[in-house]
């Protein structure tokens, strides 16, 4: 895919997104989320891109395992057009977000985002760290069960129906999405993170300076964010029911 290609698919990919971010408003939305029906579009269209993208993924190492050999020059049509539609949704969700939230609230993922297009446009341009890109992608498996207990959580669906003035128990669908989210975050977000920084460092000498930096400041903001999600889930979900309990008996 030529330079002009790829921009045509960037540029597409916003639109999409945006097409599909407009379509949600005419959707039901659950009476709950009612107040909150801009983040309810948001979380929908971003539930959408992460399981398209975290599929998409997996398929390009099936499809040309040899690409995990060479995360440099090596790609292929599929990840070249993989990571020009993500780049296109975050360059989307960047403007939604900045548009609809206060800073104070959206500084952090907005931080986020410009570090991430920032990566992402280069490797679209050049052709080159695509096999890199697509690897961070693998993170979007995990954003899938995120946005999914977020959607939850907006539409009043976290504790069990009759609990709410006694004890709330979280419901079934909470506490499955719950352990999956946590689990996919130490895999996918955790461990697929520290196994960059590891390629990193030990590519350094192949990789120009700018990039190093650009990776460095990417990696190291996505590293801090991890960690932090890692701290509010398991405090939200997990801390905060066992003190329930422990209060109930």
């Amino acid at each position: 895919m030529n330079l002009g290609s790829a921009l045509l698919v960037t540029g597409g990919s916003a639109c999409s997104f945006k097409l599909l971010n407009t379509i949600t408003r005419f959707l039901p939305i659950p009476e709950p989320a009612c107040s909150k029906a801009w983040k309810w579009r948001n979380i929908s269209t971003s539930l959408a891109h992460s399981s398209l993208t975290g599929a998409w993924a997996v398929s390009c190492f099936y499809c040309q395992p040899q690409m995990l050999e060479d995360l440099i020059s090596s790609h292929s049509l599929l990840s070249h057009s993989l990571v020009a539609v993500s780049t296109g949704y975050f360059i989307h969700d960047f403007l939604d977000v900045a548009s609809n939230q206060s800073f104070k609230l959206s500084w952090e993922l907005l931080l986020h985002y410009s570090a991430v297009i920032s990566c992402f446009s280069l490797a679209v341009t050049s052709r080159l760290y695509l096999g890199f890109a697509v690897v961070s992608l693998l993170i979007e498996i995990n954003s899938v069960f995120l946005h999914v207990r977020q959607l939850l959580l907006l539409s009043g669906r976290r504790n069990r129906p009759g609990t709410e003035n006694t004890a709330p128990r979280p419901s079934v669908a909470y506490s499955i999405t719950s352990w999956l989210n946590l689990g996919t975050l130490l895999v996918f977000r955790v461990c697929t993170t520290g196994w960059m920084i590891r390629w990193l460092v030990a590519h350094s000498d192949r990789v120009p300076r700018y990039v190093l930096m650009m990776g460095t400041v990417g990696l190291s903001l996505i590293s801090t964010m991890n960690f932090v999600l890692f701290y509010r889930l398991f405090r939200a979900d997990f801390l905060a029911n066992t003190n329930k309990t422990s209060m109930n008996h």
